[in-house]
């Protein structure tokens, strides 16, 4: 894409600042433990890891935020948690960075999604899930929309975060969507919801969710844009932003299809990246930035963070030497 310069796109890094955002998805807290690996267990063929430290931090929907929040956002949560101390935890971290979370919800009947991942020699060794996935009650989903709606008009974008947890219903979805008319809504889902987002401003699934959801095997870039039409019939979506790892992405907006070459060196973890590229997009567009644009400076952003190990964050001034050295 060349009608994208590298002055327009730090100017629109600097409007980001203060946009208010509204991330309604799976609320969760990724636990990290790190450790190294010398001897495999005498029980069975595993692997044996010596902790050596450990971490935890906002993760799922709330690394979105996470993402969000560094690059200088006003972000506003809703989600559902269990009624747990891992809840209050992340209560407690999302309010000691500002995030405003009046519209999350607590549910009795599930435990706050927790993910904890082992890794030894910057490699994941395993990934321990304990959640809940089935649907929230239609009263979660009424106490989570009344919420919303006080706050909505002041809005600049919505961007929902699905990671299949059980949160994004057809019923809450629709709720929020007629209560978000004429506002920028970005959606960053799983191929089984895909058709409950109608008529958003983007969708922003990876190769493997938009093969999924469409129903195409994608072997090829003839593969690539008859999958986005598939995606934009079943959504009405105004653009389809296709994530393809080191393939770069791939825009199709206005029935055309425009590349952007991946601009990452390096790729030591992939996690948390596409919350980087639906994040960063999304400010984007609340700034007044074309979706090639918005393309652009998330595919920059994205090449950052797939080369550090673990989940990372960008700052407006990350990202604009990052668009100095890659664009």
């Amino acid at each position: 894409m060349n009608n994208t310069s590298k002055d327009a796109l730090k100017k629109i890094i600097k409007k980001f600042k203060n946009k208010k955002i509204l991330v309604v998805g799976d609320l969760m807290i990724d636990e990290y433990i790190w450790g190294r690996v010398s001897r495999i267990s005498p029980e069975a063929p595993i692997p044996v890891v010596e902790v050596e430290k450990e971490d935890s931090k906002p993760g799922g929907a709330a690394n979105v935020i996470l993402n969000l929040v560094s690059l200088g956002a006003k972000v506003f949560a809703a989600g559902v948690t269990g009624r747990d101390d891992n809840a209050k935890r992340l209560g407690a971290y999302l309010k000691k960075v500002k995030v405003n979370i009046s519209s999350v919800v607590a549910d009795k009947s599930r435990p706050t999604t927790v993910k904890t991942r082992v890794i030894a020699h910057h490699q994941q060794v395993v990934r321990i899930d304990k959640e809940h996935k089935t649907d929230i009650s239609s009263v979660i989903a009424k106490n989570i929309i009344r919420r919303i709606t006080k706050i909505i008009k002041k809005m600049d974008a919505v961007i929902f975060s699905d990671y299949d947890k059980g949160l994004l219903t057809g019923p809450l979805v629709d709720g929020i969507m007629a209560r978000a008319k004429n506002k920028i809504v970005t959606v960053d889902p799983k191929p089984d919801n895909v058709e409950i987002f109608r008529d958003v401003t983007l969708i922003s699934p990876n190769k493997k969710e938009a093969s999924e959801a469409s129903g195409l095997q994608i072997t090829s870039e003839d593969d690539v844009l008859k999958a986005s039409k598939i995606l934009q019939d079943i959504t009405n979506s105004k653009a389809i932003l296709i994530t393809r790892g080191e393939e770069g992405m791939s825009l199709y907006e206005d029935g055309s299809m425009r590349s952007v070459p991946t601009v990452a060196r390096e790729v030591f973890d992939v996690t948390g990246a596409g919350d980087t590229v639906i994040s960063v997009v999304t400010l984007a567009l609340s700034c007044g930035a074309s979706f090639d644009e918005a393309a652009v400076l998330s595919n920059i952003a994205a090449g950052k963070v797939v080369a550090e190990v673990g989940v990372v964050t960008l700052t407006p001034k990350e990202l604009e030497e990052a668009v100095d050295e890659k664009h």
